[in-house]
């Protein structure tokens, strides 16, 4: 065999592993394609801070085994609170997170009291942080009475009748 004919036959061989190694791997790129995005932080966010635009990144998932509820796009989780610290790199679990609260503890509020056509409302302040729909103690500034009641979406809390 001539130096040229060595040439060609070596070159065919690679060119037939690489078809190999093309074949092979092109059942994988495509899904990886097909994953989706994810969302990782790129700086440490602390418990309690507000998750900003400007702390986050959306790559692609590349990794098939990732699994679970974790954050696939920014707008997912603007705006939402860190219940835990996350790492940069590292996906961001929804269960980390929750809603800002609607009323927080020690604010100066408005209770609101209706039976009927009749409503009373006074200032209160409330004694544990709380989100719209939930049921907490506020205290009647006023009269100093510890009283339960719903907040509403405006910050107000609905007392409840006894």
């Amino acid at each position: 065999m001539t130096f040229c004919q060595e040439k060609i036959t070596g070159l065919r061989r690679i060119a037939a592993a690489t078809l190999i190694a093309t074949s092979m791997l092109a059942p994988w790129s495509s899904r990886a394609g097909d994953m989706g995005y994810a969302v990782i932080p790129t700086v440490i966010i602390y418990p309690g801070d507000t998750i900003s635009p400007a702390d986050l990144q959306e790559v692609e998932v590349t990794n098939p085994n990732l699994a679970g509820d974790y954050a696939k796009s920014i707008d997912q989780v603007r705006g939402l609170i860190s219940k835990k610290t996350l790492l940069p790199g590292r996906t961001i679990s929804m269960s980390a997170l929750r809603e800002p609260f609607t009323v927080t503890r020690g604010a100066n509020i408005r209770l609101v009291f209706s039976i009927g056509a009749m409503t009373i409302s006074a200032a209160g302040t409330p004694l544990e942080d709380g989100f719209i729909g939930q049921l907490i103690r506020v205290r009647n500034m006023d009269s100093g009475v510890i009283v339960s009641g719903t907040v509403l979406a405006d910050g107000t809390v609905h007392v409840a009748a006894k």
